[in-house]
């Protein structure tokens, strides 16, 4: 049996990202880390959720643990550096956010618990962290550096894929619109500025990955309901009328049924199928 270490920006990431990767490894066996690089601060918590005079970290940092249990994980650790916030907020000047952390610094804490528990197998995201989040920008270079320091020869980049996302959304129009409506509300609170540079982002497509760089899908369809369960036990930030949990179930496996990876330094030959494990 492996070790399996997947490491996250905040919290409710790993649920969204890799939680049937997760949930599937620790039911064949596998060991499974959970290591997240913030508390995830600048999260927007759900109304009526904190109770008076609970931080937000606190209840982010409970709700993770939480997650794992759902999902059979064997340990949670936390890098202990502060939530960045969105690209271009004032947050990102933080010297105690992750964005700024010195990378070398970072990756030397995330190689002492790769060491720690002797790691197979290590999950970060993409090098424009799916959407462009600092926090997940960061957790590609922190990543990459601690898998060299340690010697962790199977890496693998989480991602999304974009052409299947597209296409879904032009199969079911009523997905979309609900989409649009999620991330109209999302952006609420977003300057001219910020907008502007998602909007160039888009157009750059960093968003997800496309398909062809695409070289492992693992189908996490019938641990689909422990996913969803994870996710909802983030309760400060999904709510039970959010976006996710506003889908019926087959839609919701639709969506979510599959998780896309990018070997690191690794490719897919053109029209060959996705490699399905990571542990193969």
């Amino acid at each position: 049996m492996a070790t399996l270490v997947c490491f996250h920006a905040h919290p409710d990431d790993e649920a969204i990202a890799t939680g049937g990767t997760m949930t599937l490894a620790a039911q064949a066996g596998h060991r499974v880390v959970l290591v997240t690089a913030t508390r995830g601060e600048k999260g927007e918590p759900q109304p009526g959720v904190l109770a008076e005079g609970e931080a937000l970290w606190e209840r982010r940092v409970v709700e993770t643990h939480r997650a794992a249990e759902i999902m059979g994980l064997h340990r949670v650790e936390f890098l202990g550096y502060e939530d960045s916030g969105m690209i271009g907020e004032p947050s990102n000047e933080n010297p105690l956010c992750f964005w700024q952390a010195d990378v070398t610094e970072a990756a030397e804490r995330l190689a002492a618990i790769l060491r720690d528990v002797d790691a197979d197998v290590l999950t970060i995201y993409d090098s424009h962290g799916g959407y462009g989040h600092p926090d997940h920008i960061q957790v590609h270079r922190v990543g990459r550096l601690a898998a060299e320091m340690v010697g962790v020869d199977r890496v693998f980049q989480s991602t999304m894929n974009r052409d299947r996302i597209l296409a879904q959304m032009k199969q079911r129009p009523e997905l979309a619109a609900e989409f649009e409506e999620e991330i109209e509300s999302e952006l609420e609170g977003e300057t001219v500025e910020q907008m502007k540079r998602r909007a160039e982002a888009a157009e750059r497509g960093e968003f997800g990955s496309p398909e062809a760089l695409i070289t492992h899908a693992v189908d996490v369809s019938t641990v689909i309901d422990t996913k969803r369960a994870a996710m909802a036990a983030h309760r400060s930030q999904i709510g039970p009328d959010s976006f996710f949990f506003a889908m019926p179930t087959e839609v919701f496996a639709s969506a979510f049924g599959t998780e896309w990876f990018i070997a690191l330094d690794g490719e897919r030959a053109e029209g060959a199928p996705f490699s399905s494990s990571l542990f193969d």
